[in-house]
């Protein structure tokens, strides 16, 4: 008896998870984690689409490597008791310095795609950026939010200038707050593992379809439960909807106009009084121009390494970016950031915020609307820490004084 009582005082046995997403979810530490979680739970083709990019993929890997470039230099005895992560963005508070980017084809990772995205966007008090490739439409993410939601969409601009035209209106109307004009994207960067796979949407079923879909029954069982998956916003328009497989550089090269120019930004000034965020942008010069076109803001983004192989790293532009425009308006880092160290690093080199894309798609994918919670959580916490321990109580105080920074 005596083992047994004084084993039973020291032993404590874990409560059972019954739901299998917030079990998956205990065991994830980081957003890297949630990354594993989903490249165990997604089948190979949907996963490699999420994770991929351009070529080599030297650009996705530079994107998050550079920030690890970046060292702190941290105060103490700061009194850092009270800790302050608010920020304005367009003349509205935001409670983290945090931008939901767009990213297209959100169902293949969870049924519930943006929708979901855009309920943990709202919870956290976050702009989340529809996609114009997204797989639930601008009503049905007006739908799901309320009038205090930060809805913001994205434009890829077509050949069809009427169709922009009434993708606008209808952001318009469902009271989204700003637009951003995706501009590195005149053709489709050479994804190569979205060639090897033979990806489209929907997926065409192979024998290798098959047997992804016995590998992962969860996911599959969640896929034909579901409505079918299409280019949302693009139904009945006339321009390849995703009601019948379509490969993603056909898409691209047969409707984006490569004629875009600086005329057309003009011609978005003219059709949208809300602000406008210029997303691709890479160099000072183009940042500059922006200023003078009247660009409401900049988002500093090489698509995440999908589209040019060898291209610049956000990370790396925002201190003379914004050195270059004078800090005229707001900048946005886009790219590699997977901790919220990485965010208070943007931060003090410049940045007004920074946008996450993989970080929370890598959430969805493991978990759905619960693993999207958690993946901006990660980032709460690893900002509001890292500010403890660099001594900044306020995001004003995360400057280039706390880092070393060879940018």
């Amino acid at each position: 008896m005596g083992i047994f009582t004084t084993l039973s005082s020291v032993l404590r046995f874990r409560r059972f998870i019954w739901n299998s997403q917030e079990r998956h979810l205990a065991t994830a530490a980081s957003i890297n984690d949630l990354r594993l979680i989903a490249k165990r739970r997604l089948p190979a083709g949907v996963f490699d689409y999420i994770d991929g990019a351009a070529e080599d993929e030297l650009t996705l890997a530079a994107n998050s490597l550079d920030f690890q470039r970046i060292t702190f230099r941290p105060k103490v005895l700061a009194d850092v008791a009270t800790l302050r992560t608010n920020c304005s963005l367009f003349g509205r508070e935001v409670r983290l310095p945090i931008i939901l980017s767009p990213t297209g084809f959100s169902r293949i990772a969870d049924p519930a795609g943006e929708l979901a995205v855009a309920r943990a966007a709202e919870r956290a008090g976050l702009p989340y950026t529809l996609s114009t490739m997204a797989t639930r439409s601008i009503e049905e993410v007006a739908g799901v939010t309320s009038d205090r939601a930060r809805n913001w969409f994205q434009v890829y601009v077509w050949r069809d200038r009427e169709l922009v035209e009434s993708l606008l209106e209808r952001a318009r109307q469902q009271r989204y707050e700003a637009i951003m004009l995706t501009v590195d994207t005149p053709v489709l960067g050479r994804r190569e593992r979205d060639i090897r796979r033979g990806f489209t949407l929907p997926p065409q079923v192979g024998l290798d379809t098959l047997l992804e879909g016995v590998r992962h029954p969860g996911w599959t069982l969640d896929l034909i439960r579901a409505e079918p998956i299409t280019f949302a916003n693009l139904v009945g328009s006339g321009v390849g909807d995703g009601t019948s497989a379509v490969s993603l550089s056909h898409q691209a090269n047969s409707q984006f106009d490569q004629s875009l120019s600086w005329n057309d930004v003009r011609w978005f000034r003219e059709r949208w009084t809300g602000p406008i965020i210029v997303k691709g942008v890479q160099r000072t010069d183009d940042a500059r121009r922006c200023v003078d076109e009247g660009v409401d803001a900049i988002a500093l983004s090489n698509h995440g390494g999908r589209q040019l192989d060898g291209a610049p790293t956000p990370v790396s532009l925002i201190a003379p970016v914004v050195a270059a425009i004078d800090g005229a308006i707001p900048v946005f880092c886009d790219g590699g950031i997977r901790r919220g160290s990485d965010i208070a690093k943007a931060l003090a080199l410049g940045a007004t915020a920074a946008m996450i894309g993989r970080a929370y798609l890598f959430g969805l994918g493991a978990a759905g609307e619960r693993g999207v919670d958690r993946a901006i959580g990660m980032l709460e916490e690893g900002l509001t820490k890292t500010m403890a321990l660099t001594g900044a109580h306020d995001l004003s105080e995360l400057t280039e004084d706390l880092i070393s920074s060879p940018y």
